[in-house]
């Protein structure tokens, strides 16, 4: 009871400027926490986690040698990890960098536009799958994906089954490459995306299904993949890919991933911080009086 009582005081002595970095920190916690899920940031934090233990160890164990070599080695680290992960750190940044201001905001787009959407391409890629048409669809979300979006040809036009369907029609220029969906409209079309490296995958798969996945390892976005060979539709999302889905469940996982939450509970996280913060405060205040 004590601890909470000294807690609640501190929180009483704080100032706004205190608030402010506690919310700045954690906004950036809340952004960077889900980049560490991607392969390639476990690799980095494997990589440095390694060498630290290891210099930890050898300074218990008095091993003198060993450590002093440690030691140099994490001198050049920083230069080193640069060098090897470069890739990874890469796609670390351009995440970071592009993160949409609205949803730091939570400005996010409307129930009602998403539905149109998700209803459009579901009606594209069921007829594209009857009709053993290859399509690659990338739903961008935090992540603006503009490094992918300069390799493609800019549309900038409202979401359609005929345009989409028109996009990926076998003798057309775009259909090889990948459209991306941001802010509701369809805003460029053959795209070229990074293959993923798994192992993963099956040996059956080709290029749009690896392309798919890599895209969904590099960043948050959500890929919707038509086979030209089997029309089945798969999700890549996370780097996980969903495979055999049903027009149903494509729309109900497409939902899912897309849509925003309830206008009531649509809440940024910097509210919900301040709003806790300032609840805190009133409470160590009544407790103090």
């Amino acid at each position: 009871m004590t601890v909470i009582q000294d807690i609640l005081l501190q929180l009483t002595r704080m100032k706004w400027s205190d608030y402010l970095d506690i919310i700045v920190v954690a906004v950036l916690l809340f952004q960077l926490l889900p980049m560490l899920r991607s392969s390639g940031a476990v690799r980095v934090a494997k990589v440095v986690g390694a060498l630290l233990v290891l210099t930890w160890v050898t300074d218990i164990l008095n091993l003198k040698t060993l450590h002093f070599l440690l030691e140099q080695v994490l001198a050049v680290g920083a230069i080193a990890v640069i060098v090897l992960f470069q890739p990874e750190l890469r796609r670390i940044v351009d995440r970071l960098s592009n993160v949409k201001l609205t949803s730091l905001l939570g400005l996010q787009q409307t129930v009602q536009d998403a539905d149109h959407v998700i209803a459009q391409t579901v009606a594209a890629c069921e007829v594209m799958s009857r009709e053993r048409v290859g399509a690659l669809i990338v739903f961008a979300r935090e992540n603006r994906l503009d490094e992918y979006f300069k390799t493609g040809t800019q549309i900038d036009a409202q979401v359609s089954e005929q345009l989409i369907r028109n996009i990926f029609f076998p003798k057309a220029s775009l259909h090889d490459g990948a459209m991306i969906i941001r802010d509701g409209r369809v805003a460029a079309a053959g795209c070229v995306l990074p293959l993923s490296d798994t192992h993963r995958l099956s040996a059956d798969l080709g290029t749009r299904h690896r392309a798919g996945v890599g895209m969904s390892e590099a960043s948050d976005a959500v890929v919707v993949i038509v086979s030209e060979e089997t029309g089945t539709i798969s999700v890549a999302v996370g780097g996980m890919l969903k495979r055999h889905l049903a027009p149903q469940t494509l729309e109900r996982l497409l939902k899912a991933e897309l849509c925003p939450e309830l206008p009531e509970q649509r809440k940024s996280l910097v509210v919900r911080l301040t709003q806790k913060l300032r609840k805190q405060d009133k409470g160590g205040n009544k407790d103090e009086k």
